[in-house]
């Protein structure tokens, strides 16, 4: 006989072992990954409205379709040189609680579904890195993902981002 208590574990077993997935995107050479229910949508980039006394990696504000949206550049957010925008560039509106906020990436690929399996945790590495916002490192075959915890570094006070200066939907 399988009481209630067996049925509870063995679906949270079969909940933890299921694939979750990951929009992949590019930044220079590397390959990040974001969980894609945080991602609404995804944009072609365009230039935003400059704010001023804002820290660099904030572009500025953009409209849409009615809610003004901080457009961040993360390029420029984890140092990885001079931001060039082409054909290519695009904007991912991100849904972080209830705010919306827009990300500038190099470049979108695919979204990938990852097991926990395929999951490691990010290395230490003292004071070279800041992993506190790293889920992990994702491995499907010959790729290897940074997956980062974007609901984690959005609300980040070094953000300069907060709950008043993000507008709600």
């Amino acid at each position: 006989m399988v009481t209630n208590l067996e049925l509870t574990n063995a679906s949270s077993n079969t909940v933890a072992s299921a694939p979750q997935e990951y929009l992949a995107f590019r930044l220079g050479n590397e390959e990040y990954g974001i969980d894609i229910l945080k991602v609404q949508e995804i944009r072609e980039y365009e230039p935003t409205t400059k704010l001023a006394n804002v820290p660099g990696f904030i572009l500025g504000l953009s409209n849409l379709r009615g809610a003004i949206v901080p457009i961040i550049d993360m390029r420029i957010k984890f140092n990885l040189g001079e931001a060039n925008y082409d054909h290519l560039t695009v904007t991912i509106i991100l849904n972080i609680g209830e705010r919306i906020v827009g990300m500038v990436v190099d470049s979108v690929s695919d979204v990938i579904a990852l097991t926990p399996e395929q999951i490691r945790p990010a290395p230490p590495m003292g004071t070279l890195m800041d992993t506190d916002n790293l889920i992990g490192l994702g491995t499907l075959e010959d790729r290897m993902l940074i997956l980062v915890d974007i609901e984690k570094l959005m609300s980040a006070p070094d953000m300069g981002l907060s709950d008043t200066a993000l507008p709600r939907e």
